[in-house]
C-alpha cells in the first residue's frame, strides 16, 4: 500500500527527518524531506503528496500553522510528531486537521506502521468510482461508494478518516457507539487512552457540518457512554 506513495516529511532534526526517511523508502514510499516549514508548504503546492509526517517545533513556523495551510487546499492524511506530552497539543493537531499522532521518542517500526494504515484509507477513499450504497440523513447525504459527503446539496470537504468516522456512525444510526468502538474499528488500532483522540475528530466533524456545539443536529454526545447519529 505504500508502494510510490508521495510522502511528505518535515523535521528541523536532521537525524529524525533521516531515520524517517530511511524507514519509509525502505517500505516503498517517495520521501520529500525538509528540515523547515517554508520549504514544504511550497513543495506542497507543487508536489502531488500522498501524506505528510510533520514535526510541532520547527525554526521558521510552527506544524500548526502548517496544518491550517495545507488544509485550506489538500485533504492527504497528516502525522504529526510531537516531543510535549501534554493533551491541549495533540488535541489541538487533530482539532484543525491532522489525522494521528506520535510522541517523540518513538519507535521507527510504529511511525512505518501508522503511515501505512493512513495511506491504506487514503487511497479507498480516492479509488471509488460507483455512486451507490448513499446514506441520506436530514440532508446529510454519505455516499459509501465514492467517499463523498454533502450537506443540503454542498460538498462537505472531508479527510479519509473524518469520512470513515461519519460514515461509521451513519451506519449505526439509532444506536449508541462508544469512544471504544469507534477507535477499534476506523483506526483499526487497540483503545488505550484514545478518547482524546476521538473527541478531537468529533469536534472537526461538527466543526465541518456547521453543529451548534449546544445543540448538534447529527452527531450527538450521550455522556458516559458514547456517540450517536439519531
Amino acid at each position: 500500500m505504500t508502494e510510490n506513495a508521495h510522502v511528505l516529511v518535515v523535521d528541523d532534526e536532521k537525524e529524525i527527518a533521516d531515520l524517517i526517511e530511511l524507514y519509509l523508502k525502505n517500505d516503498g514510499c517517495e520521501v520529500y524531506k525538509f528540515y523547515n516549514g517554508k520549504d514544504a508548504l511550497e513543495c506542497v503546492d507543487c508536489a502531488q503528496i500522498d501524506l505528510a509526517v510533520l514535526d510541532v517545533m520547527l525554526p521558521d513556523i510552527d506544524g500548526f500553522s502548517i496544518v491550517r495551510k495545507i488544509r485550506e487546499k489538500h485533504f492527504f492524511p497528516i502525522i504529526m510528531l510531537t516531543a510535549k506530552v501534554e493533551d491541549s497539543d495533540k488535541i489541538m493537531g487533530l482539532t484543525i486537521g491532522a489525522d494521528d499522532y506520535i510522541t517523540k521518542p518513538f519507535n521507527p517500526l510504529e511511525l512505518t506502521a501508522r503511515v501505512r494504515t493512513q495511506l491504506r484509507r487514503y487511497m479507498r477513499y480516492n479509488s471509488a468510482e460507483s455512486e451507490q450504497d448513499i446514506i441520506d440523513i436530514r440532508g446529510l447525504v454519505v455516499n459509501k461508494a465514492s467517499h463523498k459527503c454533502t450537506l443540503f446539496d454542498e460538498p462537505i470537504q472531508l479527510t479519509p478518516l473524518e469520512f470513515s468516522l461519519l460514515l461509521y456512525l451513519c451506519t449505526k444510526r439509532g444506536t449508541v457507539v462508544s469512544s471504544e468502538e469507534l477507535f477499534e474499528n476506523v483506526w483499526g488500532e487497540k483503545f488505550i487512552n484514545a478518547n482524546n483522540t476521538v473527541m478531537a475528530h468529533i469536534a472537526r466533524l461538527r466543526e465541518k457540518l456547521r453543529e451548534p456545539p449546544r445543540n448538534p443536529k447529527f452527531i450527538k454526545t450521550v455522556w458516559g457512554v458514547g456517540y450517536t447519529i439519531e
